[in-house]
């Protein structure tokens, strides 16, 4: 097996791309696979369970599980370009150097959406929720102590950000064991309402447009295993390894969520009354747990998502978003002060800042609205999948196109999959989600087009005077 890149030689493979190492090397496998689990959050299913069980017809499980095969085919296409361009920037950059420049502008434009909104959406989500278990402290209150909180440990460095990512992991994964450990004494005790079956198949509700309706929900779980990316520049880890620890997270997220809602489901005190009224309140999973094992379970379950959601998740959330605005920064598609380095933390502080005031300011905005959840939470789908349907495209480019692949499951096959599955999400994708998400990407083409207007069209480094496999390390991205 081949030894991880240390640092010099991981910065020499950087600068033939035309950069500078000056992120901090130091995250291991295993930090990079905490991240993306916490990213995903184990207990994701905790806050949503309730839309996910109405909007499937109570085939919750079948939900996560088509989910994740649907997200695995992106993970797969992740895994190709990380190891072609292991650098900052995410779909950004393998957009960019995979297609054209301009191409990942637009792509860099539209994950935007995805990371941009992401924190502010987990600030909120966990600021309600506490409200409802400490009513005396206002939503707006919570929502900037986490704000804070979780600035002041990305500006301190990556290396406290893991440190903290691993404490979370564990209390989050003890509350589920927890959980697991009540819900199937209490199935065993004769407490469970519905057929062991019904959450994987119900044949009185089940329909392909249903299912596919409320996976476009329950991928909303999955997002952040692709925050992996974001953190190559900051990885001691060969590329390969990077792109093999997100389909790893995926696989553990993804049993995880199918294994917790397939027991929640079938400890749903009324199925019908779920399904036909939804869950307005967000509390189907809290009832399912009291239901198992009482009100001290229903708590526990409940503050579990609001720190699991306004800390931990919020906190690798922040992180990622500042690396996206990294990498756009110091290729000038994005104003030059984000690309500032701290010169003692080795991070991105004022893109970090700029990510807390903004998601400061959405997440007290969306706390006036009643919709304000819900309109966040298909806003974020929409940017990541449209996202991703640049990223199958980049594969394909790059791989059979540019550099005449033969690898035809991982380089054709697979990304055209993906591809296709990611197509049907977005046009199924509820319509006020469908207009916003045109209208931003069609903000971002009109600064594409300004930027061409005023002689600044998109550059990245390296590709300025010679096309992307004259500058690739030839290495780098071979298929194994």
């Amino acid at each position: 097996m081949a030894l991880p890149p240390d640092e010099p030689a991981a910065a020499a493979q950087l600068q033939q791309f035309g950069y500078r190492q000056e992120l901090s090397r130091s995250l291991s496998f295993a930090d990079l696979l905490i991240y993306g689990l916490i990213f995903m959050v184990p207990i994701a299913p905790f806050g949503i369970f309730g839309s996910v069980f109405a909007g499937s017809g109570g085939m919750v499980a079948l939900a996560y599980i088509i989910g994740m095969v649907a997200m695995m085919f992106s993970a797969l296409s992740y895994s190709q370009m990380v190891r072609a361009f292991p650098m900052a920037g995410s779909v950004y950059s393998y957009a960019g150097r995979g297609i054209a420049p301009p191409v990942g502008f637009l792509a860099g434009w539209v994950i935007l959406l995805d990371y941009v909104l992401v924190p502010g959406l987990l600030y909120l989500v966990a600021s309600v929720a506490m409200h409802s278990l400490v009513p005396a402290i206002p939503v707006a209150v919570w929502l900037a102590a986490f704000v804070v909180l979780n600035t002041v440990v990305n500006y301190l460095g990556i290396e406290m950000t893991a440190r903290i990512t691993r404490i979370m992991i564990v209390a989050e994964l003890a509350v589920l064991a927890i959980f697991l450990v009540v819900g199937v004494v209490a199935l065993a005790q004769g407490k469970g309402t519905g057929s062991a079956l019904a959450p994987v198949y119900n044949s009185g509700t089940f329909s392909w447009p249903l299912v596919f309706g409320a996976v476009s929900v329950a991928v909303l779980s999955f997002l952040g295993f692709d925050g992996i990316s974001m953190l190559a520049e900051e990885s001691r880890v060969e590329a390969r390894r990077i792109g093999r620890s997100m389909v790893v997270a995926l696989l553990l997220a993804g049993t995880l969520f199918v294994v917790q809602t397939w027991v929640a489901s079938l400890l749903v005190p009324d199925p019908a009354k779920l399904l036909n009224e939804g869950d307005p309140a967000g509390t189907a999973f809290y009832d399912a747990a009291r239901a198992a094992g009482g009100a001290w379970l229903a708590g526990l379950t409940a503050l579990a998502t609001a720190i699991a959601w306004g800390f931990a998740n919020s906190l690798v959330a922040q992180a990622a978003t500042s690396r996206l605005l990294y990498a756009m920064a110091r290729d000038r598609q994005m104003p030059g002060f984000l690309a500032k380095i701290h010169p003692r933390h080795k991070v991105p502080a004022n893109a970090t800042f700029l990510v807390a005031a903004v998601s400061l300011a959405l997440g007290l905005y969306m706390a006036t609205r009643d919709d304000g959840i819900s309109l966040m939470s298909t806003l974020v789908n929409f940017g990541a999948m449209t996202a991703f349907l640049a990223l199958h495209v980049s594969v394909v480019v790059h791989y059979i196109i540019r550099r005449r692949s033969r690898d035809w499951l991982r380089h054709l096959v697979v990304p055209v999959i993906g591809f296709g599955i990611l197509a049907y999400v977005v046009i199924n994708a509820k319509v006020a989600a469908q207009v916003l998400g045109f209208v931003w990407l069609g903000i971002g083409a009109v600064i594409l087009i300004t930027l061409y207007a005023t002689g600044r069209r998109p550059r990245l480094a390296g590709l300025d005077e010679a096309g992307p496999d004259e500058t690739q390390p030839a290495t780098v991205g071979s298929a194994e």
